[in-house]
């Protein structure tokens, strides 16, 4: 099992028709499952560019 190390959470959104009626959604984050350093992890896409 891999270790999560990201903290990042789903956003809360509402989308909006023309006659401005709100809509709950939620928009995830893109977490990916790396390898670093011989060690499974779970972290957002943006932070695996930093690394690599």
């Amino acid at each position: 099992m891999a270790k999560k190390v990201s903290t990042k959470k789903p956003l809360s959104v509402n989308l909006r028709s023309k006659a401005c009626n709100a809509t709950k959604s939620r928009q995830k984050p893109n977490l990916q499952k790396k390898t670093i350093n011989g060690e499974k992890v779970i972290i957002s896409a943006r932070e695996a560019k930093k690394v690599a």
